[in-house]
C-alpha cells in the first residue's frame, strides 16, 4: 500500500498558497543545537594528520579512476578519519549574529547539521571492534557498544554481501527536530536530501582512496537503531555503506544486544512534534530480511530513452582540459552560493557538471550500470554556446535535447519563480532539476520506493555540487514549487515528481567566512 508515500509527498508540497499563508515562525531562542552529544562519555580522538589522495576531482566524479586493486581491503583509522571529515567534518567557521557558526564539508538545509555517522566495524589494525558515533565538534568517536556487531546489519540487510564482508560500516542517521524546527513536515524529504549530499562526498572520497563502499537502503530499521540505541519517533537510521572488503567468514551472526541507556543533551529548550515525519518513515520501514532481498536491483524499465526534439551532444567537450583540483581541495573549498552574478557558464562546464551527476552509483536497488530512478531537467539561462531554454539530459548518450527554446529574460522570471521566488535560481546560469517517477518507483519498491528516488537525486545533487566547485563555479541547493516545476517540463515531465534542485552560476562574489577549519 503505497498511499503513504503519495499522502506525505502530497501532503508537504510547496505551493504559492501553503508558502504565502502558512503561520511558521522560527523561535531563535529555541534553535537546536547541530551537535548530537554525550555527556561523560568520552572520545578517541581521530587523526589529524589528513594526508591528500592526490586524485583529481573531475577524474573522480567523471568515473576516470582506477578500480580498488582486487584483494582484502582494509581501512586504517587515518582512511575512516578522511572518509568522516571530508564527507560529515567542519570544514570551516564563520562569525554570525550570536557567535561562530559550524560548516560542514556537505551541503546541508537551512545550515541545521541533522545528519549523524555512526561506525560499526570488527576489529581493525588500530581500532577495536564495536560501535562508534562521529562527534564532528571534537573530531572523535565515542564507543556506544565494544564487540563485533557488524553481524546485526548484515542480518538487517538479508545477507546483503557487501554488508556481511565488510570490515567496518558507516551509518547515516537523521534527528528529526533539528531539522523540522524550520522546515517542519517537509523536513523528512530532507533526510534524504542532506543525507545524500554527504552520500556523494563520502563515494567520490572512496573512489579516490580505491576503497570500495557501496550503499545499501533496504534493511530491517529496528534492529539498526536498536543497535545505535535511537528513540525511532526522534532519531532514525537511514543507510548501511559498507567499506572496504574482508575475505572472512561473512559477519552474519548477531550477538546479544542489550538496550542502551546513554544520556543524550537536550537539543534545545523544547521540542515539536510533527507527526507526518513519523508515519512515513513507519510506513517505509521493513520488518523482515526477506523484504530487503527482495528490494536489490531490478529497477524500474527508464522512461524517454530515446530523444525526441534537437539534440546537443555533449561528450566531445569533456575530452578537452579541465581543472585539476584534488576532490579533497574541491571538498574543502565547497560551499553553497548566496549570490550569482548574471554571467555565463561555459558549456563544457555544464557538460562536466551533467557527467557527474550521472555517473554510475553503486546502490542496491539499482545494480546494472547506468540504471537510475530520475530525470536532470535543466533551465539555462546563460550558457555560453547554449540557447536559453528548458532540456533533459541523456546520460547515456552525454546529450540535451531541446524541450522549449525561449528568450533568456523570461527563462530567469520562471527559474526565479519556481525556486520560491528567491534570486539565487533566477541569477543563476542553469538550474538543474531532478524528477522522478514515483509512480514506477513505488510500484516495484513500495513505501521504501520514497526513500531511495529521494536519496538518489540527493546523490547527484551532491555530485553536481562538487563538480560546479572543481570548476571554480558556484553551487546552492533549493527548494520548490512542486506542481509547477513538472508543469514546466511538460509534456516532457508529465507524471514525474521533483526531488531535488541545484541552481548553478558564477558567485558574485568570495565568501567571507572565516578560514578553512582542520580537523
Amino acid at each position: 500500500d503505497t498511499q503513504a508515500a503519495w499522502d506525505y509527498h502530497n501532503g508537504t508540497k510547496h505551493t504559492w498558497r501553503s508558502v504565502h499563508s502558512g503561520g511558521h515562525y522560527m523561535d531563535w531562542n529555541n534553535q537546536p543545537r547541530p551537535f548530537k552529544l554525550y555527556p561523560g562519555l568520552e572520545g578517541q580522538r581521530l587523526p589529524r594528520d589528513l594526508t591528500s589522495s592526490g586524485v583529481v576531482a573531475l577524474d573522480v566524479l567523471l568515473g576516470r579512476t582506477a578500480p580498488a586493486p582486487a584483494g582484502p581491503q582494509l581501512p586504517s583509522l587515518q582512511q575512516l578519519a578522511g572518509l568522516l571529515y571530508f564527507s560529515a567534518g567542519i570544514t570551516k567557521r564563520g562569525v554570525v549574529p550570536g557567535g561562530q557558526m559550524y560548516f560542514r564539508a556537505a551541503a546541508c538545509t537551512g545550515a541545521l547539521y541533522h545528519i549523524e555517522l555512526y561506525l560499526v566495524c570488527g576489529d581493525l589494525p588500530d581500532l577495536p571492534a564495536g560501535v562508534y558515533h562521529f562527534g564532528p565538534h571534537d573530531f572523535s568517536l565515542r564507543p556506544l557498544r565494544q564487540g563485533d556487531f557488524r553481524g546485526v546489519l548484515a542480518q538487517a540487510s538479508g545477507g546483503e554481501p557487501a554488508v556481511a564482508q565488510a570490515p567496518a560500516v558507516i551509518v547515516t542517521s537523521a534527528v528529526f527536530w533539528r531539522n523540522a524546527w524550520k522546515y517542519q513536515a517537509r523536513a523528512y524529504r530532507h533526510c534524504y536530501w542532506d543525507s545524500g549530499t554527504i552520500l556523494a562526498n563520502l563515494l567520490a572520497v572512496g573512489d579516490a582512496c580505491q576503497l570500495p563502499l557501496n550503499l545499501v537502503t533496504a534493511f530491517v530499521d529496528a534492529p539498526v537503531n536498536q543497535l545505535l540505541g535511537l528513540d525511532p519517533d526522534k532519531e532514525v537510521a537511514l543507510h548501511l555503506v559498507p567499506v572496504g572488503w574482508t575475505p572472512e567468514q561473512p559477519a552474519t551472526t548477531a550477538p546479544p544486544m542489550p538496550p542502551l541507556s546513554l544520556e543524550v543533551a537536550p537539543y534545545s529548550r523544547r521540542e515539536v512534534d510533527y507527526p507526518a515525519m513519523r508515519e512515513m518513515h513507519q510506513a517505509s520501514s521493513l520488518t523482515q530480511p526477506a523484504e530487503a532481498v527482495a528490494l536489490r536491483a531490478g529497477p524500474p524499465a527508464p522512461a524517454d530513452l530515446v530523444p525526441e526534439g534537437e539534440v546537443i551532444p555533449l561528450g566531445k567537450l569533456l575530452e578537452g582540459e579541465l581543472p585539476r583540483d584534488t576532490i579533497e581541495a574541491v571538498i574543502q573549498r565547497r560551499g553553497s552560493s548566496r549570490r550569482f552574478r548574471r554571467a555565463g557558464i561555459g558549456q563544457q562546464q555544464l557538460a562536466a557538471i551533467l557527467a557527474a551527476a550521472g555517473r554510475r552509483l553503486p546502490a542496491d536497488f539499482l545494480g546494472e550500470p547506468g540504471a537510475t530512478l530520475v530525470q536532470m531537467y535543466i533551465i539555462a539561462n546563460a550558457v555560453d554556446g547554449l540557447a536559453p531554454g528548458s532540456y533533459v539530459y541523456h546520460p547515456g548518450g552525454q546529450s540535451l535535447e531541446l524541450l522549449e527554446a525561449g528568450p533568456s529574460a523570461e527563462g530567469r522570471e520562471r527559474a526565479g519563480y519556481l525556486g520560491l521566488e528567491q534570486e539565487l535560481p533566477a541569477d543563476a546560469g542553469a538550474n538543474l532539476y531532478f524528477l522522478a517517477d514515483l509512480t514506477a518507483a513505488l510500484a516495484r519498491y513500495g513505501n521504501r520506493g520514497y526513500r531511495m528516488a529521494q536519496t538518489e537525486a540527493a546523490i547527484r545533487g551532491g555530485w553536481a555540487y562538487l563538480a560546479a566547485y572543481a570548476q571554480r563555479l558556484g553551487a546552492t541547493g533549493l527548494t520548490f514549487y512542486d506542481d509547477d516545476v513538472t508543469q514546466f517540463f511538460s509534456p516532457h515531465a508529465a507524471g514525474k515528481s521533483v526531488m531535488f534542485l541545484v541552481a548553478l552560476g558564477r558567485p558574485l562574489r568570495r565568501s567571507r567566512l572565516g578560514g578553512a577549519a582542520t580537523p
